[in-house]
This record gives C-alpha cells, sequence and structure tokens, in this order.
C-alpha cells in the first residue's frame, strides 16, 4: 500500500512503495510565508499509470490546507490536478 510523507529535510513529498523503503515519486515544495510552492512533481516511469502522483497530489494539498497556507501550483500536474477537483481550488493562492 502506497503511502506519502513531507520529508521536509528535503523539501518535498515523497509517495512510498514497499513499506516506506522506496521513493516512487515526490513533489518539490518551496514555502514563502503562507505561501507554498509546487514546482515539480515526478513519478519513476517505472511506477507510472498506478495513481501515485494523484496520491501524492492529494496528499500534499491535504497537508498545506491543514497547516493553513495557500498554494501556488506552478507544477502542470498539480494545476490540472487542482483544475479537475474543485474541492482544491479554494486552496490556489490569490495572485
Amino acid at each position: 500500500m502506497p503511502s506519502v510523507r513531507n520529508n521536509e529535510s528535503a523539501s518535498r513529498y515523497e509517495v512510498l512503495l514497499d513499506d516506506g523503503t522506496t521513493v516512487a515519486g515526490f513533489a518539490d515544495y518551496v514555502i514563502d510565508g503562507r505561501q507554498v510552492t509546487l514546482p515539480h512533481t515526478v513519478v519513476e516511469p517505472q511506477y507510472n499509470g498506478q495513481g501515485l502522483a494523484s496520491l501524492l497530489a492529494k496528499a500534499a494539498l491535504e497537508d498545506i490546507q491543514q497547516a493553513g497556507r495557500c498554494v501556488v501550483p506552478e507544477c502542470s500536474f498539480i494545476a490540472a490536478y487542482i483544475q479537475r477537483k474543485p474541492e482544491w481550488q479554494s486552496l490556489v493562492c490569490p495572485v
């Protein structure tokens, strides 16, 4: 069962497999005050098509929301995910 952790020392959310021993993908972040910019998301090619990027996006957005921050979705995958999921649109930082 995949899980997601916030690896604060690397400034990224990581999706883990094999009981947390394999990093299958990650979403980098940059925190600036209340804003969390998500510039880049990667899922290793051998794990494509398993829904891991969506799991990663959802977990990252939940964490950002719980922290009382807003998101700047620079990553095209995260931006498209938010656009498809109306429940996350209010989390986007005002321009």
